[in-house]
């Protein structure tokens, strides 16, 4: 009996494998959210880890994949899928109905309960005491639909929407929330570290759930996944896999080095976050690598739009003014949005995460840059260009040897101005998954269950490539300025 099921998983896998038509399946998840899925950030690494990683790479190793992690905020991972960026999505998701109008799941492969989170002084110890709190939630989650429902049954509750765990928790020790919903395994992990907080688990009869795999509609991978999920159960696999992750302390890193003091207004303590230095450190050359392609392009395609606003041909003039009214009244995160989900569906074409990223902030930056440019060609004397046209020196040359070179010298301050922006919003990429510095900063703090002590670091890293884009500009700045 066992072998002639064996044959049918078999069979039912190469089908599977037909039936997709390629060797590597792309996976999408939020991994800030241990222990299901988080970084190992140990002496730098930058590996994905967790109970749902071991049971995709399991189900791809059964089924012939191979496997490929990708992330994104954990509210953006359904709108990923249903722009054909991932095959499936695994981050401890419960297959609701609303998430059901969008995606198919897989079978429950494994169950969570909610549990509430506040300070041991609150007196909240179930549903009924939320009665006029302000309760926290993680936005996109069940945890965030389960607070509607006991809402709806309990007066007076309002809701806190937020992006990530380590967020909510931050808020309930500052006053801001009375309490939070979060699953008990992620709780327990923010308890340990936080003594000053309490956790009670909410009854399953208020919020039966538990966690599946989504998929695009209409996907082929489905059968094929559940029916390697049920060999999972039927073997202990699962079991397994859930006692390795969950009976283990999570956040012993954090706690071995120090506790929470209750009574202490301010505690903070660097020699949680030293393992993982390396680990944020990392994410510089991302940073700088996106700022310096962004300004690059962006003063290339600001020359340009600039270019067209001077000319006399009206309708270059209305297409420069139309697309930097466009791209400097939205908001640019929409923009970044925009491109990274829209293009693969669209076009085809599966742009990556800092190619987007890239791409976006070229747009966006030259549109700003065109007007500073603008200025600084207007600013020149037009004597000089008299001069040059009576002596018959073609236009383009005329611009390139004569106007831009003093333009630039006049608009060197705002470029700058405009390089340390881009620098600073490149956090903005984190939300599609790019790991920069603020990105690397948050998995540690998700990782070690804690908020400032990264933040604060990578603050300080972003102030001292501040200064150092600033000391070079001024360099720059009195080196041209010697031939006046």
């Amino acid at each position: 009996m066992v072998a002639f099921i064996s044959i049918i998983l078999n069979n039912n896998y190469l089908q599977a494998a037909s039936l997709v038509g390629k060797e590597t399946l792309t996976m999408i998840t939020s991994p800030d959210y241990p222990p299901y899925e988080f970084y190992d950030t140990r002496e730098g690494k930058r590996q994905i880890v967790g109970f749902d990683i071991d049971i995709a790479n399991y189900i791809a190793a059964e089924l012939g994949f191979t496997l490929k992690v990708t992330e994104a905020d954990f509210n953006g991972l359904i709108p990923a899928l249903q722009a054909n960026r991932a095959d499936f999505v695994m981050a401890g998701m419960t297959p609701t109905p609303q998430r059901r109008q969008n995606v198919d799941f897989s079978i429950v492969y494994y169950e969570a309960k909610d549990t509430i989170v506040s300070l041991i002084d609150s007196n909240i110890t179930d549903t009924q005491n939320l009665s006029g709190k302000k309760v926290g939630v993680q936005l996109g989650t069940i945890q965030e639909e389960n607070a509607k429902k006991i809402a709806a049954k309990v007066p007076g509750i309002q809701i806190k929407r937020l992006n990530r765990v380590p967020e909510i928790i931050q808020e309930i020790k500052s006053g801001r929330i009375d309490a939070a919903i979060i699953e008990d395994n992620v709780a327990r992990g923010s308890i340990q570290v936080n003594p000053s907080l309490q956790l009670n688990v909410i009854p399953s009869a208020e919020d039966a759930s538990g966690s599946a795999i989504a998929f695009p509609k209409g996907s082929s991978l489905v059968k094929p996944f559940n029916q390697v999920l049920q060999k999972m159960k039927d073997n202990d696999e699962l079991e397994k896999l859930a006692k390795k992750w969950f009976a283990q302390s999570v956040a012993k890193d954090a706690k071995s080095i120090t506790a929470e003091d209750p009574q202490k207004t301010l505690n903070l303590d660097f020699r949680r976050i030293i393992p993982d230095i390396p680990f944020i450190l990392q994410g510089i050359p991302t940073t700088l690598l996106f700022t310096f392609l962004s300004v690059f392009l962006g003063l290339i395609w600001g020359t340009l739009l600039s270019l067209l606003k001077i000319s006399r041909i009206k309708f270059l003039t209305w297409f420069a003014n139309a697309y930097t009214s466009i791209f400097r009244g939205t908001p640019l995160l929409l923009q970044l949005s925009l491109i990274y989900f829209a293009t693969p569906q669209l076009t085809g074409y599966d742009i990556s995460a800092l190619q987007a990223g890239v791409f976006s902030f070229t747009l966006n930056s030259g549109a700003y840059m065109s007007e500073t440019i603008r200025g600084g060609i207007q600013a020149v004397d037009k004597g000089q260009t008299e001069a040059a046209i009576s002596m018959g020196i073609p236009y383009p040359m005329m611009m390139v040897d004569i106007i831009f070179p003093q333009a630039l010298k006049n608009i060197l301050p705002a470029l700058v101005n405009e390089t340390i922006g881009l620098l600073k919003d490149s956090s903005l990429v984190a939300t599609i998954g790019v790991v920069e510095i603020l990105r690397s900063a948050q998995i540690v703090g998700a990782n070690k269950y804690i908020y400032f002590e990264p933040l604060l670091f990578a603050g300080l890293i972003y102030y001292l490539l501040v200064m150092g884009l600033t000391f070079g500009a001024s360099a720059l700045e009195k080196r041209l300025r010697q031939s006046e």
